[in-house]
């Protein structure tokens, strides 16, 4: 049997991104998306309903999205569920979580409040596959969803 595992969703971030280097210099963002649903009732009200997704972006993307990035930013984004399992050191019961493995995104909206500070964010219609110099500790980028590297003319800034 053929299986599909792929997410696409658009929201708010719920908190700044947190943004930390593995041991051999690959980058990883851990992000929280709201997802509103509004719809209206049998009886005529309006109702809405919201769903917290985290996010784990890797490499280059994870570096721009904590660059440009804050709190309310608005995330247009692509990825794969995954499953985290592990046993709680406290009560030693098992314990899992169902995240989202980012694989591309695009800005979306405006700037949020309190965002004047800092560098200007791209364009919303940049993708969120770039490229651009990396630190020199980094792994190297893996290629794009085409198959090869991306071009120089997608750097956002």
């Amino acid at each position: 049997m053929a299986s599909f595992n792929k997410v696409i969703l658009a929201g708010n971030l719920t908190r700044d991104p947190e943004l930390r280097y593995t041991p051999k210099g690959t980058a990883i963002a851990k992000l929280a998306l709201a997802v509103n649903r509004k719809w209206t009732g049998e009886d005529g009200q309006t109702r809405e309903e919201v769903t917290y997704v985290d996010i784990d972006a890797f490499g280059k993307q994870a570096e721009v999205i904590s660059q440009y990035l804050r709190k309310g930013g608005g995330l247009l984004l692509e990825g794969r569920l995954r499953l985290d399992q592990w046993d709680d050191k406290q009560t030693g019961q098992k314990r899992s979580r169902l995240g989202v493995v980012l694989e591309s995104f695009t800005f979306i909206g405006g700037r949020p409040e309190g965002a004047g500070s800092g560098p200007a964010a791209p364009p919303a219609s940049v993708p969120g596959r770039v490229t651009g110099n990396r630190p020199a500790a980094s792994a190297p980028a893996p290629a794009d969803a085409e198959g090869g590297p991306p071009d120089d003319d997608d750097v956002p800034f």
